[in-house]
């Protein structure tokens, strides 16, 4: 399956990354390996073969869940660039990036 520039440029505008020609070109190709790759895996004959949801064995792992005291606030904030009401400000990703 071809995956075209046009379709690497729609969901790189989708995801707000931007891409110069020649990155674009190679993100094509290279995808359009991985989706062939992945295609052939369909010509394997699996019928037998009991499904593998995980390679390690694995016990139940859940701990008990008991309240703990938090950290003090004031600590935890000491290394925080920018917060209000104990609240992290971080720039904006949406709309151009601008304050919020």
């Amino acid at each position: 399956m071809k995956i075209t520039q046009e379709e690497v440029r729609h969901v790189a505008k989708l995801s707000k990354l931007a891409f110069s020609e020649e990155e674009t070109i190679t993100f094509a190709t290279t995808l359009s390996k991985i989706v062939d790759m992945v295609e052939l895996l369909n010509e394997v004959d699996t019928r037998g073969v009991p499904v593998t949801t995980t390679m390690a064995e694995r016990k139940n792992v859940m701990r008990e869940d008991i309240a703990q005291k938090g950290e003090a606030r004031e600590e935890l904030f000491q290394n925080v660039p920018d917060s209000h009401h104990y609240l992290i400000k971080v720039p904006a990703i949406l709309d151009g990036g601008g304050d919020a």
